[in-house]
């Protein structure tokens, strides 16, 4: 059972689809308060299912025990195993301290994850004065270094996104190829892949750079990670799911209806018919986004055809720019393959996100997106303080890495790591 240290781990999809895969998490460091308690909870839940006490996990989504009630059931060790430091110069010493005695002197053979992506984004250099350059985000993979150098891991894998590659530093140089050639100063060959998750299980269109580094002067190293074939539309991750109108659900876990298909258990995202499900909650709308998004579902549902914010009545544009984001409010399909990529904006509006069944006309819930991005029904999203919110949910859901995807990653690496 090979462990790993997950690095920047947001709400831990890249570490599930690891834990997935048979390994074992030694800690994950996670500056954002509110993805560290989601961490927490969800090694608690491990923890609690080991032992035969899922019972706990579920009074707590009930809401009929606290937070700090549900974490007294658990050993302090399974929560301290997650560390909520920034990664800065500064940290690096406590931070290299908690590893050291989680550890306690047996080796690491993997370190995962990926800085901050808004560094290196297409999206987030266009609304940069500066293009980023300068900002601190873009030097975190020297902070990743020296985890490199200390703890020597067999391997560890870099995810980011496909902007990075085309990201300079100040003097003009590629960041991409600064990141390798330090890498390198670290004993590590490197090689990368441009990913699609929705070659792996994930019916979502969501390409990312997934650079491996092995230790040594190491050549054909990258492992083989066979594309699984996709036999199913997106509708599948909203079919056994209660209908329901903007505003309403629940945080609170509610039964999921029959469900006849494969997708939702081959992929993971389900164990059992009528499993139930948090976070089926619904944003509320203004009249006037209802309107709309009737206009756009219908056009597809219709024709198959996208509705520029430009072509819609002049009554409903209120935005100023009509130059560029024309796209900005976007259907989710269920009758094509892969969604839209799931991002962290969905937690500031719905509008690129709307429902396929204009019947119920609204954005997705937080569990849908969940689904999209492949975690388990059984994955709860915390907040700073305990008390359910919808748009924390949204955030960390977007800025995840998909589970199925992550999951594929690992056991590739783990018949390299044999």
């Amino acid at each position: 059972m090979p462990k790993y240290l997950d690095l920047f781990a947001g709400a831990g999809g890249l570490s599930e689809g690891f834990l997935r895969a048979g390994y074992s998490a030694v800690a994950h460091v996670e500056m954002d308060a509110a993805a560290c308690y989601t961490l927490k909870t969800r090694a608690a839940y491990y923890w609690l299912r080991k032992n035969n006490q899922l019972n706990i996990y579920t009074q707590y989504l009930h809401g009929e025990i606290s937070r700090n009630e549900f974490y007294r059931n658990v050993p302090e060790t399974v929560l301290n195993t997650v560390l909520n430091y920034e990664i800065t110069t500064e940290t690096l010493p406590a931070i290299f301290g908690r590893i050291d005695r989680l550890l306690d002197n047996k080796p690491l053979e993997l370190i995962v994850g990926g800085p901050p992506c808004q560094a290196y984004s297409l999206a987030g250099r266009s609304r940069s004065e500066t293009r980023m350059v300068g900002d601190k985000r873009n030097y975190l993979y020297k902070l990743y270094a020296e985890f490199l150098k200390r703890y020597k891991p067999e391997c560890f894998v870099f995810e980011n996104v496909l902007g990075l590659l085309s990201a300079k530093d100040e003097d003009g140089t590629l960041h991409f190829d600064n990141m390798r050639d330090l890498f390198s100063e670290c004993g590590y060959s490197t090689d990368f892949r441009l990913l699609n998750a929705s070659d792996y299980g994930v019916l979502q269109n969501r390409k990312r750079i997934i650079l491996i580094g092995a230790r040594g002067n190491r050549k054909n190293f990258y492992p083989e990670i066979p594309v699984v074939p996709n036999r199913w539309v997106v509708n599948e991750v909203f079919s056994d799911l209660p209908a329901i109108m903007a505003g309403e659900g629940t945080a609170v876990p509610v039964a999921t209806a029959h469900y006849e298909g494969d997708y939702l258990y081959e992929s993971g995202i389900k164990e059992y018919d009528t499993e139930p499900v948090s976070y089926h909650e619904a944003r509320p709308h203004i009249e006037q986004d209802l309107e709309i998004y009737r206009i756009v579902v219908n056009a597809w549902n219709r024709s198959g055809t996208r509705v520029l914010y430009t072509e819609l009545p002049e009554h409903l544009r209120a935005h100023n720019n009509t130059k560029s984001f024309l796209d900005r409010f976007k259907v989710v399909a269920g009758n094509l393959s892969h969604a839209q990529t799931i991002v962290a904006h969905i937690a500031r509006d719905g509008h690129y996100y709307i429902h396929p069944d204009i019947n119920q006309n609204r954005s997705l819930t937080p569990r849908e997106a969940a689904r999209i991005q492949t975690f388990p029904d059984n994955y709860y999203f915390e907040s700073k303080k305990g008390i359910p919110s919808r748009t924390l949910a949204y955030k960390q859901i977007g800025n995840a890495v998909p589970v199925c995807l992550a999951q594929h990653i690992a056991i590739a690496l783990l018949n390299r790591l044999k």
